[in-house]
């Protein structure tokens, strides 16, 4: 992967500069930003000949020509929303920004065309019962349960492979034989997957104390009862850009109180809000962690994510928060399992 942060300049750089590092980074862009990495505008080679053709010198700032509105996305944008934009504007790079405008990456056609084969390892959590999908799950464990024309496991996998993830563990107990007859080797969708079997239930997190080795890259973990168009190349980045020891994705959930709020003081009314709106960030079920994290994973136990993260304080790790706003929805009940048929086809359905 070409590193991004070489296409960073200041607005005085000279435009003869520009044209260097536009051809020495291999983007074919260039990125203006001020001293916090502030997006500022964008440079490329029709930029430059443009400029030329105006009669602009090759040594005036850089900031006479660039583009100071390019077309850019937010760090929280799907590959396919990345693309359309691509597409819909003829564009092959894309700045990717966060809220504050500042650059946390950049996106290239061939790249998201073509992705980057990863080391990074998959594991995924699919031994759960699904009691609560009954009669569903009393033959067929949840992660096998079709959503559209496919498990809902296989959709997860393929997501991962778009992103150019090969090495997978799954993490397996109810009828567990089905899920590895199911998905073998995983030799039919090119990729590796072997198998963490649990004996009894480990919970959400306990089951990476059965990871034969450690990993030697940051490693993604995720419900198998999950649908996502998170975008996992920026979630990886992310992480990577917090240099934090764990990254827990997030999602906003509003509540609505059904009834008139009062506020009170002592015994007077002094104000009533007619079914306000209360919002959350609840975890997602998606996470990043270093390997090093593995350490404080106690070996077979039954160990669940939130007590993962309490031992961060004590174990003076870090945790940063990746907010999702793609597509997100949790299979846990069986109107969220009919609410994910029907909207299969606008989603996932790509061919």
């Amino acid at each position: 992967m070409r590193d991004w942060k070489k296409s960073l300049i200041a607005p005085s750089t000279s435009i003869r500069d520009t044209v260097i590092a536009i051809e020495e980074n291999a983007l074919q862009i260039a990125l203006v930003v001020n001293e916090n990495n502030r997006l500022l505008g964008t440079v490329t080679d029709g930029d430059v000949r443009r400029g030329i053709l105006k009669g602009i010198s090759l040594d005036d700032p850089v900031e006479q020509i660039m583009s100071s509105y390019p077309t850019v996305a937010s760090i929280s944008e799907s590959r396919e929303t990345i693309l359309e934009m691509m597409r819909q504007k003829t564009l092959h790079q894309i700045p990717i920004v966060d809220d504050d405008g500042y650059v946390v990456g950049l996106e290239v056609l061939d790249e998201l065309l073509l992705p980057q084969e990863r080391e990074n390892w998959v594991v995924l959590m699919a031994g759960g019962l699904g009691s609560r999908l009954s009669p569903l799950t009393d033959d067929c464990p949840k992660p096998l349960l079709k959503i559209g024309s496919k498990p809902i496991l296989e959709i997860i996998l393929e997501n991962f492979i778009e992103y150019g993830f090969g090495k997978f563990y799954l993490s397996v107990n109810y009828r567990a034989e089905m899920v590895e007859e199911y998905f073998g080797d995983g030799s039919r969708w090119g990729i590796e997957i072997r198998y963490l079997r649990e004996k009894e239930k480990l919970g959400t997190a306990g089951a990476l104390g059965l990871l034969p080795e450690r990993p030697t890259e940051p490693f993604m973990v995720m419900n198998g009862d999950l649908l996502t168009k998170v975008n996992f190349k920026q979630l990886l980045d992310f992480h990577l850009e917090c240099k934090a020891q764990a990254t827990m994705c997030i999602r906003e959930h509003d509540l609505q109180v059904p009834y008139g709020v009062v506020k009170i003081e002592k015994h007077r009314l002094v104000g009533i809000f007619e079914k306000p709106v209360q919002r959350f960030f609840v975890n997602a079920g998606i996470y990043v962690f270093d390997p090093l994290v593995l350490d404080i994973v106690p070996k077979n136990q039954y160990f669940d994510m939130p007590s993962l993260f309490e031992k961060f304080d004590e174990s003076s790790l870090e945790a940063a928060v990746f907010p999702i706003r793609e597509y997100w929805l949790d299979i846990g009940r069986m109107d969220d399992f009919e609410r994910a048929n029907g909207e299969y086809i606008s989603h996932f359905d790509n061919e």
